[in-house]
């Protein structure tokens, strides 16, 4: 008969766990047994105590991952309102240039025609634009090009269907220009900086007798017969030389912006050289003067030239003037009808008391 051998650690672990399987499966099979009411006071029990840690962290998990759909949500309504915003944006922005833009050219005696600008966008061609209208519209070389600030530039080339023009940029820029006053004569030409964004214009070979501050105007002369007189080009900003003392020149801000340019009208030339009802010339002579003796001042009156944005900001404290002024006109009609009706009240039949 072999010796008594005691049971070593690993019978006493398996024998402990089968002990609790045993225990488990009894306990199971007495919740089996158990009526309802029995049921949920053990599971209610179970729930506050054992299972308690457990149940806290699934709580955890479930609000982490329905906070987590929320920022998704609102992340996605956020960046569909920006969307939204940004479409609306652009579309008020061009409504207001395209308003601009017709009025300017409901007040224009002289014959045009409307352009959209398209950039090439390569390199060496930053001063150029072409415009979708060309010598079949009427569009002859050399036409101003304007918008509702004031010059854009002008056309250089002619096709069929197409237009190349230039902007202020363009290192040929050139324009016989005044004050807004007609005291002082000069030329506006471009002065190119180190970068585009540089790019300068300036007023040259005016008197030495005759000084301007800075702000005043500087407008179209129509001096040439290749622009009308008076559209606006810029404000003096201050001056830049003296020479010889003879003649002074200064540096001009000009009311356009080039990027910003997208819908221009495009003058055909004066009145008297195209009859009505005609279609101008496709080109005329480099010394012909169709502008002659036009003059457009009076299609941006003295207070309404500026750049873009700042005819903005007019446009939108005239507005806020105007609402603020309908509120008030309407809180004195409230007014009004409420003193009538204390009237009516206080005072009985035949207006006796």
């Amino acid at each position: 008969m072999p010796p008594y051998v005691p049971p070593g650690p690993l019978d006493a672990d398996a024998r402990r766990q089968g002990i609790i399987a045993v225990t488990f499966l009894v306990l199971a099979i007495a919740l089996t047994a158990l009526p309802p009411a029995g049921k949920q006071v053990v599971a209610s029990a179970l729930r506050a105590s054992v299972l308690r840690p457990f149940l806290g962290l699934q709580e955890l998990v479930v609000s982490a991952s329905q906070r987590t759909l929320d920022v998704q949500q609102l992340q996605a309504r956020l960046d569909s309102a920006t969307a939204r915003l940004a479409v609306r944006t652009t579309l008020e922005e061009e409504n207001r240039r395209l308003r601009a833009l017709l009025d300017l050219a409901a007040r224009v005696e002289t014959p045009w025609r409307s352009a959209q600008v398209l950039r090439p966008g390569t390199q060496g061609s930053e001063s150029i634009f072409l415009l979708n209208v060309g010598s079949d519209d009427g569009i002859p070389p050399r036409a101003p090009v304007i918008t509702r600030e004031g010059l854009a530039g002008v056309v250089r080339e002619v096709r069929d269907d197409h237009s190349i023009g230039m902007d202020w940029t363009h290192p040929d820029f050139s324009v016989s220009a005044m004050s807004r006053d007609g005291a002082v004569y000069g030329f506006v030409e471009v002065r190119r900086g180190l970068f585009r964004e540089e790019d300068r214009l300036l007023l040259t070979s005016t008197p030495y007798h005759t000084r301007l501050e800075s702000g005043d105007e500087i407008v179209t002369s129509g001096i040439g017969g290749v622009y009308p007189r008076g559209i606006p080009i810029g404000r003096v900003i201050e001056l830049a030389e003296e020479q010889g003392g003879w003649i002074t020149s200064y540096w001009v801000e000009p009311y356009v912006s080039p990027g910003d340019v997208v819908q221009v009208v495009v003058l055909l030339g004066s009145a008297d050289s195209v009859a009505d009802g005609a279609v101008p010339p496709p080109a005329f002579e480099q010394d012909s003067a169709v502008y002659r003796g036009a003059d457009l001042s009076a299609l941006w009156p003295e207070g309404e030239t500026g750049t873009r944005e700042e005819r903005w900001n007019r446009e939108r404290l005239r507005a806020d003037s105007l609402a603020a002024l309908r509120d008030e006109v309407a809180r004195l009609q409230q007014t009004i009808d409420q003193l009538r009706g204390v009237d009516s009240v206080s005072t009985g039949p035949g207006g006796q008391p």
